[in-house]
C-alpha cells in the first residue's frame, strides 16, 4: 500500500479532470487494496463507511481519482486507479483546506 507523496498525487492530476457520475461503475474492484492501508496512513480519521461521493477521469494519464469520505467535511483518502492494469498506483490523503 502506498502513500504518495503531495508531488506524486499533483503528477496525477490534470487540468480538466471529467467527473465520474455516482450512478457509474467502479472501473475495477479496487476494495481489497482499500481494506489494507495502515491506519497510520489515515492520521486519525475515519474512512471505514467506504462511501464515495466524488470520482475524476484523468484522460491523458487513463487514471482515475476515488474520493473515499471520511467523517471530517473535505478530507479525502483519494486512490489512484491505472484504468490500464487495473491496479492502485496509491493512495493520498487529502485535506481540501489544507487544515
Amino acid at each position: 500500500m502506498r502513500l504518495l507523496t503531495e508531488a506524486e498525487y499533483r503528477a496525477t492530476m490534470e487540468p480538466e479532470p471529467i467527473r465520474i457520475g455516482p450512478e457509474d461503475a467502479p472501473p475495477f474492484d479496487f476494495w481489497p487494496y482499500f481494506d489494507e492501508i495502515p491506519e497510520a496512513h489515515l492520521a486519525g480519521h475515519d474512512f471505514s463507511e467506504g462511501s464515495v461521493t466524488y470520482a475524476w477521469h484523468m484522460v491523458e494519464g487513463n487514471l482515475q481519482h476515488v474520493l473515499v469520505n471520511c467523517e471530517a467535511p473535505n478530507v479525502f483518502l483519494v486512490l489512484i486507479l491505472d484504468l490500464a492494469t487495473e491496479t492502485v498506483l496509491g493512495h493520498y490523503l487529502l485535506d481540501i483546506y489544507g487544515v
